[in-house]
């Protein structure tokens, strides 16, 4: 794991944070934003928020705070089954605004609401159950079987984001929407090639230390850029929905709608 004092790592701490800011600040005025599609804004701040307060897990992982601060172990601010849900529903709900959650949407929220219940009920344990709780393989909130949730799931979910922006430009007969569409695509599409790089990075650490025995993360030069994949990732959704809060109600509607 990264470490020490020097120059470059408090560089990647700066950068990082500025991915915790942007995504923060951006995703909170997502809660405000009076054009487009009100509940596909909520989704889409909620992404944002959820991507900023995991980075903000990473950067405290990297400064060793849990180490020195137990009792603040299990922090429930680390949401990485939550971010595939909350992407297919912006994009679903921005472009089928008419669409109404139903009792069957429910089975995409379990295992977000099952992470996040994990880590707050660990967060409250008491300090000497706290500290003999970890990252277990088998667990799938918090551990290896999570992390290969979290990448199945991203791409399954990012898979059928991009076939709903497919079949609506397919059906679309409106010439105001293309630029939408186009946004969308791009999106979807600059995310995909990040979460690329990013699984990649992901799977050869797993692969390494689980078959191989070799701590890939004590080599500073791939654990940088194992942590940067991931703050590209923050950076580029923060990015976006910045651009969607300075030129969305010209592109994705001025009127409040539900």
């Amino acid at each position: 794991m990264l470490s020490g004092h020097s120059i470059p790592f408090y560089l990647l701490i700066a950068f990082m944070a500025a991915g915790v800011l942007q995504g923060l600040a951006t995703g909170g005025l997502f809660f405000f934003k009076s054009s487009g599609i009100k509940r596909s804004n909520y989704f889409f701040g909620l992404l944002l928020i959820c991507f900023g307060l995991t980075l903000l897990h990473t950067i405290l992982i990297l400064l060793d705070f849990y180490e020195s601060n137990p009792d603040l172990k299990f922090i429930p601010i680390y949401f990485s089954l939550s971010f595939p849900v909350l992407l297919f529903y912006y994009v679903k709900l921005d472009l089928y605004p008419a669409y109404r959650l139903e009792p069957s949407d429910a089975k995409h929220f379990v295992l977000p609401i099952g992470q996040f219940l994990f880590l707050t009920i660990n967060f409250l344990l008491p300090l000497e159950q706290k500290i003999q709780t970890d990252r277990y393989f088998y667990s799938p909130f918090y551990g290896a079987m999570e992390q290969f949730l979290y990448l199945s799931l991203f791409f399954a979910y990012l898979y059928f984001a991009r076939r709903y922006i497919v079949q609506r430009r397919k059906t679309n007969r409106d010439p105001s929407q293309v630029r939408r569409l186009y946004y969308l695509r791009k999106l979807v599409k600059i995310l995909f090639i990040l979460f690329v790089i990013h699984s990649i990075m992901v799977v050869t650490d797993f692969i390494a230390y689980e078959f191989l025995q070799v701590n890939m993360r004590a080599f500073k030069p791939y654990a940088a850029l194992g942590v940067l994949s991931f703050t590209a990732l923050v950076l580029w959704v923060g990015t976006y929905g910045f651009q969607v809060l300075l030129w969305g109600r010209r592109v994705f509607g001025r009127g409040k709608k539900k």
